[in-house]
């Protein structure tokens, strides 16, 4: 019977430990002192992402001693450790304090009365002059790099048909249209760099070094655009967890080489 009780007290014991381990939806409110709509919630413990509704509530899978980051435009980043009672009563209150900017220092400059004319002309204002004030043909889109340029020259010709095809056949045109593709993979790794450095390896032992050498290994991801230019910030940090086992792998295996 002893041994019974044994067995049935070791079967309630790990029933109770799985329970705990599980996600559960946990709900809970942002309280701040301006609009709480869309701030942004994120379980970096379980990779799981939401946000808050018109009024600040949110749902978002957690488990005791998950943490959980809170974060927005107007509010300083905060981080909360996921305790049993939040667990047991399903509720959590957050309250995100507000992200103000102070300025150093307020240059008054010349005093104005209130006439515009007048106002206008102590300013010393000029409107600049642009091709449209000229008469003449101006591009108003988004600025090209000093590659996309190239490439436009290239393929133009600067409007001599044949020396754009000759830069088709030297292959001129296809080296610079692999440069366009690898600025932008450059500047996709540098925006996730800046954005998910601290997070990625925050539970990580990497130096410095290798940290930027994962940075120059995901260069060749072909995932890494999608990632980059994705709206859901789950995506980009699952991309980057996945890309650095891999790389953590590679690294143990150029040690056996060696």
């Amino acid at each position: 019977m002893r041994i019974i009780k044994l067995i049935f007290f070791g079967i309630c014991l790990t029933s109770s430990l799985v329970a705990s381990a599980q996600l559960i939806e946990l709900k809970g409110k942002v309280i701040g002192v301006g609009r709480d709509e869309g701030l942004h919630i994120l379980n970096k413990t379980a990779l799981k992402y939401n946000i808050t509704d018109e009024n600040g509530y949110f749902e978002i899978p957690a488990k005791v001693n998950d943490t959980v980051v809170f974060s927005g435009l107007t509010y300083k980043l905060k981080e909360v450790v996921i305790t049993k009672t939040m667990i047991s009563k399903n509720k959590m209150e957050v309250y995100l304090t507000e992200n103000i900017t102070q300025l150093d220092q307020v240059t008054v400059g010349k005093i104005l009365t209130g006439d515009i004319d007048s106002d206008l002309r102590n300013l010393d204002i000029e409107t600049p002059i642009n091709f449209y004030d000229l008469g003449i043909l101006g591009y108003t889109g988004k600025p090209k790099t000093l590659s996309e340029r190239k490439l436009i020259s290239a393929t133009s010709g600067g409007g001599i048909p044949l020396v754009g095809l000759i830069n088709a056949i030297t292959g001129k045109t296809k080296e610079l249209k692999e440069r366009i593709a690898l600025d932008k993979d450059i500047n996709c790794v540098e925006k996730l760099k800046v954005s998910y450095k601290d997070l990625i390896f925050e539970d990580e032992n990497l130096p410095e070094e290798l940290q930027n050498r994962f940075f120059n290994y995901i260069i060749d991801s072909e995932n890494l655009q999608k990632a980059c230019y994705s709206s859901n910030v789950l995506s980009s940090i699952t991309f980057l967890k996945e890309e650095l086992k891999l790389f953590k792998t590679q690294l143990t295996l150029d040690a056996k080489e060696d």
